[in-house]
């Protein structure tokens, strides 16, 4: 079976720069995670040892000079002694177990250090997802040629509407191929020399972004706060989280995730001195009319003009969408928006993956003799995840049962 992932820095920035700074702040953490899969998909006989199979040849995709010459380059937020980490990191199949059950439903999980685990998440769902297209021959009926038209449409919709947008598509693509379609018909529409008010930003594919010039994009993922309030508690694990990014980052990659345990909890820790050294925030659950309703009104309640500040939708988002929000946010706030499955999964006749992978359980050192169960509440109570008991605790302690 041909190898899926070949390049070390296909993956998204976000796990980069968080593993980054995971080695500052948390070096001797050790995490689990868990995969889900929302649309509890029956996988094809056989696909958990083709995936770990996957998983083994990924021991082999070392990053290169040319990668860590791009990353320094156009990432030089990030400090030079983390590429001495990347050119030496190895994956290790002995942190994954994969296994079916008798109906065929996948079950993955991941355990280790989290400096090293955390560079799992992107490529692994990605695997699972090519993988289970190549298995069960899908793959046969994706149109490329339709697909990079179809991508080029949306693209020129976008830009005309004014939105300032990037692809987050990697963890759920159809295929690498794809989402370097897409990508490819998006930079080709962005330069195509036509005079449209809106702008391509970049990608979160860091090989993509060195493929074709862009500007990679993306900060952190909730598993960082959920990380943290596993080890902290969830009632201050915003405020911890943005002392220790600011650690790191010293102000750069100030796109804050605000919404792991809901507007309220994150409102409450969200100082004068946060809202003034963080650029923005990023909305990626619940109404994002709303949601922008109550930023801004929190950034004006901190004598902050909210039009000075970039706010990152991320919530599922289509071309449609993303117009709508656009019409919506101009002249609030300096909107602009991550496009994931809708960028590199909308082929006519393939249902899109709908999976995740979350951290679920984290202990501060690896003498502690046990984990501490975490989870993620965000604005969509639908999607509440992790261990049913752990959430009702964190609901407990954020007083969520009575607001």
């Amino acid at each position: 079976m041909r190898q899926i992932i070949t390049h070390f820095t296909d993956d998204d920035l976000y796990k980069f720069t968080m593993c980054c700074a995971v080695i500052e702040n948390y070096p001797r953490t050790r995490v689990c995670y868990e995969f889900t899969d929302r649309n509890n998909t029956a996988y094809p006989p056989g696909f958990a040892d083709r995936l770990m199979e996957q998983i083994a040849m990924l021991e082999n995709v070392v990053i290169t000079d040319e990668e860590v010459d791009f990353m320094r380059r156009r990432c030089a937020y990030i400090p030079d002694w983390f590429y001495g980490y990347l050119r030496g990191f190895r994956y290790k199949r002995e942190w994954v177990r994969a296994s079916q059950d008798a109906d065929g439903h996948l079950s993955i999980s991941f355990e280790g250090s989290w400096s090293s685990t955390i560079l799992l998440e992107v490529k692994v769902l990605a695997i699972v997802s090519e993988l289970y297209y190549m298995m069960t021959g899908e793959d046969a009926r994706l149109d490329y040629d339709d697909y990079y038209t179809k991508s080029y449409a949306k693209a020129r919709r976008l830009l005309e509407a004014g939105c300032t947008f990037s692809d987050f598509g990697t963890r759920r693509r159809a295929s690498f191929k794809a989402q370097e379609v897409a990508v490819k018909a998006m930079v080709d529409c962005d330069r195509s020399g036509d005079n449209h008010p809106g702008r391509l930003s970049g990608t979160s594919n860091v090989w993509l972004a060195m493929k074709y010039d862009l500007t990679p994009i993306g900060t952190m993922a909730h598993e960082f706060m959920c990380a943290i309030a596993g080890m902290y508690g969830p009632q201050m694990a915003n405020h911890i989280a943005m002392r220790a990014w600011s650690n790191t980052y010293r102000g750069a990659l100030g796109t804050f995730l605000y919404d792991t345990y809901g507007w309220r909890i994150f409102s409450l820790n969200f100082s004068e001195d946060f809202a003034n050294m963080f650029k923005g925030l990023r909305v990626d659950s619940g109404d994002n009319r709303e949601q922008l309703d109550l930023i801004t009104a929190k950034y004006r309640s901190l004598n902050i003009d909210p039009a000075t500040k970039q706010i990152v939708f991320s919530n599922a988002l289509n071309t449609d969408t993303a117009i709508e929000i656009q019409r919506y946010a101009e002249g609030r706030c300096k909107p602009s928006f991550g496009i994931g499955t809708h960028f590199t999964n909308d082929f006519d006749g393939i249902e899109p993956m709908n999976i995740v992978i979350k951290l679920t359980s984290v202990k501060i050192t690896e003498s502690w003799p046990f984990y501490c169960s975490t989870c993620k509440l965000s604005e969509d109570h639908g999607k509440y995840t992790g261990n049913p008991d752990t959430i009702r605790t964190f609901m407990t302690l954020l007083h969520l049962d009575d607001h």
